[in-house]
């Protein structure tokens, strides 16, 4: 085999180079550059996806009182109407009218039911025909004592021309002295008639079951047709026909610890809550506390009435009380939204909270008050919304959430 003749290779200086263009090298860079990007992008999506969402702690925006800064002690009790009575008849007697149902209005001396009354009316009847008949006798014994008078007198006269005898002016005046002790007698009677007439009217009046005050009916324990007595130990009868109560003398009583009696006195303000209405907080006031303590449970009962009324309380309703070291200002009357500290945070400079929506955290930002209990005032979320309590500092805006399992 003939060796290859290497003279005939030479270097063509004159000759482009291949790729040698600059705008096909920049084109083929930005290629490779998009590619990259592409490929990262990629790979931090799949590292997103296969990390997960970041595990936080919520918590919920909740609405606070002010008053809360100023509260020395917190008890529970109960709505109590100070003025309350059950209903009944002195009488005994069955029930023929009722005219009241539970949630009524009544009037003081407002008729409320009536127990059949026919023979106690009947009586009432008949004493006051004594009466009557009482005055007729009077008059009668009077109209005697004038004729008795009138016949004294003219035996008087003739005594004196000798016309008749003394025995006869003796008879005479016999006559009128009788006259005039039966008045005394007949006027008795008429006293004694007219006792036994308002006798029988207060039997009458003991048949109809009046209000003592204004109030509502709490209840209603008989029926028309049910035998009411003055005590219902008898069998099938009852003893209070209905209850009322005047909703204007509503009060709370609490029970207290013993060793907190040192927070509370007479016409200290108070705060009041029902568990009804939460949403709901009313003035009060202490106004009693009852001078004996409960053995059994080593607490005082206060009574805390109310200043600020509501038309919704009702008695027995649970409520809580907060005593207070002074009255709430008109300032701190309404709620406002607060947050545990630990929820705001700083980000630029900014003072912001990680609200959780669509299980993303949205950074939000806020303004801050005052320190509420452990709470603190904040503006630019609203109560109820979800927010991350100690948001670290890896935790962004828009960034993957789930609660944190407990």
């Amino acid at each position: 085999m003939d060796a290859p003749d290497l003279s005939k290779l030479k270097i063509d200086r004159n000759a482009t180079p291949s790729g040698g263009n600059p705008q096909g090298r920049r084109r083929r860079w930005g290629r490779i550059a998009i590619a990259i990007l592409i490929v990262l992008g990629v790979t931090l999506a799949i590292a997103t996806r296969l990390r997960g969402p970041v595990s936080v702690e919520t918590v919920t925006v909740a609405t606070a009182y002010p008053s809360q800064n100023y509260t020395l002690l917190n008890a529970t009790g109960y709505v109590v109407a100070q003025r309350k009575a059950a209903l009944s008849s002195k009488a005994t007697g069955r029930l023929e009218w009722l005219g009241v149902l539970e949630g009524s209005r009544v009037k003081k001396d407002e008729l409320v039911a009536r127990l059949e009354n026919r023979d106690v009316a009947a009586a009432l009847g008949q004493a006051s025909a004594n009466v009557q008949v009482a005055r007729a006798n009077l008059e009668q014994g009077q109209a005697e004592l004038r004729d008795a008078e009138q016949a004294y007198r003219r035996s008087q006269e003739l005594l004196q021309q000798k016309f008749i005898s003394m025995a006869t002016r003796d008879t005479a005046l016999a006559r009128y002295n009788k006259a005039q002790a039966a008045i005394a007698g007949l006027r008795a009677a008429i006293a004694a008639a007219e006792a036994s007439r308002q006798a029988a009217q207060v039997a009458l009046d003991q048949t109809m079951i009046r209000a003592p005050f204004d109030g509502v009916v709490l209840t209603k324990n008989a029926n028309v047709g049910d035998n009411i007595t003055p005590f219902s130990s008898a069998t099938d009868s009852k003893g209070a026909v209905v209850t009322i109560a005047d909703m204007d003398t509503l009060e709370v009583e609490a029970d207290v610890s013993e060793s907190n009696l040192s927070k509370i006195s007479v016409g200290q303000a108070a705060e009041i809550q029902l568990d009804a209405f939460p949403d709901l907080r009313l003035a009060g006031v202490v106004s009693r506390m009852v001078p004996t303590v409960d053995r059994s449970k080593a607490t005082l009962l206060v009574k805390v009435r109310f200043i600020e009324r509501d038309a919704r309380i009702l008695p027995d309703m649970s409520a809580k009380v907060a005593f207070l070291s002074h009255p709430v200002p008109p300032q701190d009357e309404k709620p406002v939204t607060a947050v545990p500290g630990g929820a705001v945070v700083q980000r630029d400079g900014r003072k912001v909270v990680f609200a959780v929506k669509d299980d993303k955290a949205r950074q939000t930002s806020v303004s801050t008050g005052r320190k509420i209990g452990e709470l603190l005032e904040v503006g630019g979320i609203k109560a109820g919304d979800k927010v991350v309590l100690n948001p670290g500092d890896k935790l962004k805006d828009g960034s993957a959430v789930a609660p944190a399992k407990k």
